[in-house]
């Protein structure tokens, strides 16, 4: 294969930075098929979002179809909350074993838990499985002190997380961004000042949050809530193979200035 000057270097599976996290919102299993075979070297974890994987009924063919390709699958931290509230935490315990998932998320964003309970079940969780926690609610218009961001993930981390979530829903639209899809940049600055780059999963569906999330960390910043069809898109992006940092990555006697 002809090799492109100057692309960045990338990580390679299995990988603890510059992961890409997919969210499947239900794709039948001949759809499983073609993204694991045109795009599963490019997936470490793939989130069954929210209770979605309560419904599907081929669920245990899918989860095991994702893991033979090297792919940590999960349930939506919501489906934890939906077991949580209702005081059936051993059933969510034997659900996941029974469905055969190999990681879990830890979440409150639907629910109020108190923090010292959650990383309780993350690190009674994190003895039997890879979990990642979600920091951040759900809830459009609540803000969230920045210091309640970063000790809540610094607590999280130390509790068991392998990575720890911000939050931002399929939407794009909460948490680590306003309404309209703007990343906040004071609360991402503080947060990445304190914690570790490499232990962040950054939620950015949307296409202009993942070149935003690109240009300021690099081409191995963490990436969540990622849909099937933008896998391949996104990793043009980390690249500099499409317009958006199309000129981050060049030597700067090669960059120039469009008019």
């Amino acid at each position: 294969m002809i090799e492109i000057k100057y692309l960045p270097e990338r990580t390679e599976k299995p990988r603890t930075e510059g992961i890409t996290m997919v969210m499947d919102k239900g794709i039948g299993m001949r759809q499983a098929q073609d993204l694991v075979e045109t795009a599963g070297r490019l997936i470490d974890f793939l989130k069954l979002g929210f209770g979605t994987s309560y419904i599907n009924r081929d669920i245990k063919d899918k989860i095991k179809l994702y893991r033979n390709n090297g792919i940590k699958v999960y349930p939506g931290g919501t489906l934890f909350e939906v077991f949580l509230i209702r005081g059936q935490f051993d059933d969510y315990r034997r659900y996941v074993e029974e469905m055969g998932f190999d990681a879990v998320e830890v979440s409150d964003g639907s629910m109020s838990l108190p923090h010292e309970e959650k990383c309780r079940y993350i690190e009674l969780l994190s003895k039997d499985y890879q979990v990642v926690s979600e920091v951040g609610s759900k809830v459009a218009g609540l803000e969230i002190p920045i210091s309640q961001w970063v000790n809540q993930m610094k607590s999280e981390l130390q509790a068991g997380s392998f990575k720890v979530i911000a939050e931002a829903r399929e939407s794009g639209t909460v948490g680590i961004y306003d309404a309209h899809g703007k990343a906040n940049f004071e609360l991402i600055s503080e947060i990445s000042k304190v914690i570790p780059l490499e232990s962040i999963l950054w939620e950015a569906p949307q296409k202009s949050q993942q070149a935003w999330f690109i240009k300021h960390f690099g081409a191995n910043v963490n990436l969540g809530n990622i849909a099937p069809t933008e896998i391949i898109p996104l990793e043009t992006l980390r690249l500099g193979l499409r317009g958006d940092t199309f000129m981050h990555f060049l030597p700067d006697n090669l960059k120039q200035e469009l008019i």
